[in-house]
């Protein structure tokens, strides 16, 4: 098979090769590997990086928007969440009075990002 490595597939594409290895961390684009473990990359992957290209500069996203609707795509789990968060509604909570929800809601960020750091 001819095939290109990651050097000659940037320099063709206008892809750093850094952005290669992103691409493929992403799932985007997966080249083929030599039996040394070099990247391949041939006509498919090829069409796949102009078409990629194509698809963030016609629609004005970032290669990350693309690889999170992959991500959705294959995980149930999560584009259940995300769905269910879209179609969420704010509502107070029952125990807290409404002229305290705000300082409820400000608290309870402050505590999440103490358990953060």
């Amino acid at each position: 098979m001819d095939a290109l490595t990651i050097h000659e597939a940037a320099e063709l594409t206008g892809w750093s090769p850094r952005m290669l290895r992103y691409v493929e961390r992403a799932g985007l684009v997966t080249p083929e590997r030599s039996g040394s473990g070099y990247r391949l990359y041939g006509p498919a992957e090829l069409q796949r990086l102009r078409t990629l290209r194509e698809l963030v500069t016609d629609r004005g996203i970032a290669l990350s928007d693309v690889g999170f609707a992959l991500k959705l795509r294959r995980d149930e789990a999560l584009r259940g969440a995300v769905e269910e968060w879209l179609e969420a509604e704010p509502s107070r909570p029952e125990n807290v009075p409404a002229d305290d929800w705000l300082r409820w809601e400000q608290e309870k960020h402050s505590r999440l990002l103490m358990e953060t750091t």
